[in-house]
């Protein structure tokens, strides 16, 4: 057994409890420990004087103990340690609270590097409970410290710990476990594992960092690319029923809007698609607003006209309600029995919907059903399947897709994604599907005008803010936070350090929980609400439902409201620190506002010079607004990271199912080429990955799949 498989609890001190602990993190072996990769980091060898502290985030100081510590009890059993310290430019009043051993531990006179929330009052500074270490000229301390994912029970510096144990007992293995074969490591220039793993953990300086990265991300997209090689060698097509009457005219004559010749291009693809006897397996791409919802009624209308069934899954009840309402609008006048299944559908509707969905009798049964996950309840079972359709694919893993496939056998699978890709990308990360391309808006969609601001505009922006919801329209307001930073929060993500080893330094994150509060004091007259992914579904729903009502004037939110809203009366996004965003999310936000007869502004507010690389990003956005063309540039511009990473609250995206971990930050997109170049050539070659076990082993873990089934 190598050291990848030896269980948690073989590190000291990992016993029952922690390793369930673990366990809640989807850690159960040395080797998931040491690919629990830190968050982000503090930088503590930014070591700045006292004087030089603007207060805004932690900060690092080399500061000498200058009088005794001297602990007091407080009430209760609460005890306060506190002495001075001092620099060339002041003199620090240092406190911590329940630890009077430290007593003992700071010596008056040595001198010792702290790191937290510098306070100043008037010329007195404070820090209070302090991470410190020992300092001399002669002893270098680490500049880049982990902060890694938790859980409860778990903190940073005991998963620092236990990380530390995992290297010792896997240097006693010898760690060089590098499955990637030496050719391909050298000709991409790329750092070994066990150097990869080190610096990832416990960085020796950015370029280190800069280097495990890169090698991390290109492991991780090129185990993924052998998975989705290996599936593609051999694939056998499944079997359907053909909807050989491919007349969609009934449809597309009783519609209040013409086609563009992109859906006409797309609906084309659909039918002659459906028409044959093996499973369609198609992905529709478009912008929003492109008119995908119409071209997925043209499959559902295929299928029902040939005498089969249709169903269209959700990811939010808002969004299957949306689609209930559109869709019914376009069927029922045709005659096509709509159903709506999520789950606050009492039992008994339940119960009707899928007596209905079960009948065998002509003319009795649901024709289309529309839902969320509760169309994979149990009780759903369709009598005659005939195409399935997945919207806001990238919402779904590959095995929820499957699922519902599974309850219509011999159907036809549409998925449908709002986020604009270029189709280079999308054929690397969908090859399991065939590509269709919405790349035309429809007529009368009226332009987002859309401008970049700093802090210095924020008067004026509150000002516009008031002036649109008197004149009746509501406004979204984005932050790429949830809450205010903690104190176990890091300085620096991944994704600050780019592929040269540069730091990409940037204002604090704009927290939606402290804004909502903050606009709630000066929009008195206007009832402002917060929404995020870390609520009760419930909770969420019911906040989106008051927006779509028009009860809500001001939604504060994380990018949870990117996909899936609309509502036309919204005619305001606001997205603070905009630099922190991809152009393409941004673009997904931009068109969330502008559906209805309103005159709509997207306002970007970032302090990034223009001069910056994520100023002249944001100069895009003034003057482009083609999704497509926005992707190119974002892959050009920001790498693929930002299409592998999870939309609204979530910090990786399922792509086919599998989370990546660092590939979500990869700002190279010649790395990206690479892994799957190398990987379509071993599989060329070694279609099965035979004479690369470990490799394999890695492809079926990533794809959670059992020998044997990676198809």
């Amino acid at each position: 057994m190598s050291y990848a498989d030896t269980p948690i609890t073989k590190l000291y001190g990992v016993g029952k409890v922690r390793a369930e602990q673990y366990g809640r993190l989807g850690i159960s072996t040395v080797g998931d420990i040491l690919s629990h990769y830190p968050r982000g980091y503090e930088d503590r060898g930014n070591v700045i004087l006292l004087s030089e502290a603007d207060g805004s985030g932690k900060s690092s100081h080399i500061l000498t103990v200058g009088t005794e510590p001297k602990s007091v009890r407080l009430k209760g059993r609460m005890t306060l340690l506190k002495f001075k310290a001092y620099d060339e430019s002041g003199v620090c009043d240092i406190t911590f609270f329940n630890q009077e051993f430290l007593k003992n531990v700071f010596v008056m006179g040595e001198t010792y590097r702290f790191y937290g929330k510098l306070e100043k009052v008037g010329s007195r500074y404070s820090m209070s409970s302090p991470a410190y270490e020992a300092w001399s000229e002669d002893k270098d301390l680490p500049s880049l410290i982990p902060v890694y994912p938790l859980t409860e029970g778990l903190n940073t510096k005991q998963i620092t710990k236990d990380v530390n144990s995992a290297f010792t007992l896997a240097n006693s293995y010898g760690i060089s476990d590098d499955f990637i074969p030496e050719d391909i490591r050298i000709k991409n220039k790329l750092c070994t594992r066990t150097y990869a793993l080190k610096n990832i953990h416990f960085p020796d300086s950015f370029t280190a960092l800069a280097a495990a990265k890169k090698r991390l991300i290109f492991e991780e997209l090129f185990i993924f690319a052998l998975g989705m090689a290996m599936s593609s060698s051999k694939s056998v097509p499944s079997p359907a029923y053909p909807c050989s009457d491919r007349d969609v005219y009934p449809l597309v004559s009783s519609l209040p809007f013409e086609l563009t010749e992109a859906q006409k291009k797309v609906i084309g693809e659909i039918s002659r698609d459906m028409s044959r006897d093996v499973a369609m397996n198609r992905m529709v791409i478009g912008d929003v607003g492109c008119g995908k919802t119409v071209v997925a009624a043209a499959a559902m209308y295929l299928a029902v006209k040939n005498g089969r069934q249709a169903a269209l899954m959700a990811p939010t009840e808002i969004l299957a309600r949306q689609h209930y309402e559109d869709l019914r609008t376009i069927f029922e006048p045709l005659g096509i029995k709509v159903e709506l299944l999520v789950g606050a559908t009492t039992k008994s509707e339940k119960n009707r919907i899928y007596a209905s969905l079960s009948s065998e009798k002509a003319g009795e049964g649901t024709d289309i059903v529309i839902g969320t996950h509760a169309l994979l309840n149990e009780g759903v079972k369709f009598s005659r399947p005939g195409v399935v359709v997945a919207d806001e694919q990238h919402r779904f893993g590959v095995n929820q897709r499957a699922l519902l496939a599974e309850k219509n056998m011999l159907s036809h699978t549409l998925v449908m994604s709002a986020t604009p890709i270029p189709r280079t990308l999308a054929l690397a990360l969908y090859g399991d599907l065939e590509l269709s391309l919405i790349d035309m808006m429809p007529t009368g969609r009226q332009r987002v005008d859309t401008f970049c601001v700093d802090e210095g505009y924020r008067e004026r922006l509150n000002a516009f803010i008031d002036k649109n919801i008197r004149e009746g329209g509501q406004v979204y307001v984005v932050c790429p936070a949830v809450e205010e930073q903690k104190d176990e929060e890091a300085d620096l993500s991944v994704e600050d350090i780019d592929s040269d080893g540069e730091v990409r330094r940037v204002s604090p994150l704009r927290s939606a929980v402290k804004f909502s509060e903050e606009l709630s004091g000066i929009f008195s007259n206007w009832r402002v609400a917060f929404v995020h992914g870390k609520m009760k579904p419930q909770e969420k729903n019911q906040v989106m439902s008051d927006f779509c009502e028009g009860k809500i004037q001001i939604l504060v939110s994380t990018t949870v409201i990117e996909v899936g809203v609309n509502v036309p009366n919204a005619t305001l996004m606001i997205v603070e620190n905009a630099e922190r965003f991809g152009l393409s999310q941004l673009h997904q936000l931009r068109g969330r506002v502008g559906r209805g007869s309103r005159k709509s502004y997207c306002i970007l507010v970032s302090e990034a010079t223009p001069e910056s690389k994520a100023g002249e990003r944001l100069k895009i956005m003034k003057t482009l607004y083609n999704g497509f063309s926005i992707a190119e540039h974002d892959l050009a511009m920001r790498g693929p990271g930002d299409f592998l990473r999870g939309q609204g609250d979530d910090s990786v995206r399922q792509s086919g199912g599998v989370r990546f971990k660092l590939a979500g930050f990869c700002d190279d997109a010649e790395l990206m080429d690479a892994a799957f170049s190398e990987a379509k050539a071993m599989v060329e070659t070694d279609n099965q990955l035979e004479e690369h076990p470990e490799l394999r082993g890695m492809v079926e873990r990533l794809f959670t799949l059992e020998r044997g089934t990676v198809n």
